[in-house]
């Protein structure tokens, strides 16, 4: 087994980051879509509260509840041979304490088949991430801009603009790296300010709307195909644009069946 074969570790990850080897990450939220993006080669598959908004028609993430997040884990893992399976702890599913964040974190790694956890915040979770840590379970941080609190912020905004805001991100990430996380999401932050704390921090750094420097990149999958096309994101290069193919295959489809061109008798049985 050579090593783009070997399942992908949390150790594993931190090592592209010593050697500068960017770090590739995609959504998924099926087994066929994880299956396809697997093959592609991504080093981690997150299972995010996203599905909230591109699988389940919400205008956030947060009435993204736990049971969805395993529902759709359970799913990812069926088709995941190598990457590593990270799966997003939905709003208040591990605020409230550190008692019940280890209970739902530990749901989605035992029912769920996570590989890790993804927490949004800083600060004020450092004690609840250094606890699942030293229950066994591997965290990824989330700073800089966390859509839980995007009405708190009026909106998806760019953060860290201001010298206040930067020194609170910092201070996010550092406690973040410091309770454990074995590596961090910048959201949607300057990337003066991604590519210091990229530099500055021992754990790899994954990016979302914040430049290029960062140890690695991760979409929404559903945005990276164009098939999610009512958002139009300045940060998301679209490689495909399947939603406008499966229009058109629908409707080629529905003439041919009105038509009666399909199906033929090739594609009956006697």
């Amino acid at each position: 087994m050579n090593a783009d074969q070997r399942p992908m570790t949390t150790a594993r990850l931190q090592r592209l980051k010593q050697k500068g080897e960017k770090i590739v990450s995609l959504t998924a939220y099926d087994a066929t879509f994880a299956r396809l993006i697997d093959e592609g080669g991504v080093d981690f598959v997150l299972v995010g509260d996203t599905l909230g908004m591109v699988v389940q028609g919400q205008e956030t993430t947060l009435p993204v509840t736990l049971e969805d997040v395993l529902y759709h884990c359970k799913m990812v893992r069926r088709g995941i041979k190598r990457a590593l399976l990270v799966a997003d702890m939905p709003f208040l599913s591990y605020q409230i304490t550190p008692e019940e964040a280890l209970r739902n974190a530990g749901r989605l790694m035992k029912e769920g088949g996570a590989d890790a956890v993804k927490l949004e915040g800083g600060t004020n979770i450092a004690e609840t991430i250094r606890r699942l840590v030293e229950a066994g379970i591997p965290v990824m941080g989330h700073v800089g801009m966390q859509p839980m609190k995007v009405h708190q912020y009026g909106g998806y905004k760019l953060q860290g603009q201001r010298k206040s805001q930067a020194e609170a991100i910092t201070a996010d990430a550092e406690a973040v790296q410091s309770a454990g996380a074995f590596a961090v999401v910048l959201e949607k932050i300057s990337r003066g300010l991604a590519k210091e704390l990229t530099a500055s921090l021992k754990i790899p750094t994954i990016g979302i709307a914040s430049g290029s420097d960062c140890d690695g990149q991760i979409l929404v999958s559903y945005d990276m195909l164009g098939l999610a096309d009512q958002f139009n994101f300045k940060f998301v290069r679209r490689y495909l644009n399947l939603a406008d193919d499966i229009r058109s295959a629908v409707q080629a489809y529905t003439k041919d069946i009105r038509t009666g061109k399909f199906p033929t008798n090739d594609e009956s049985f006697e």
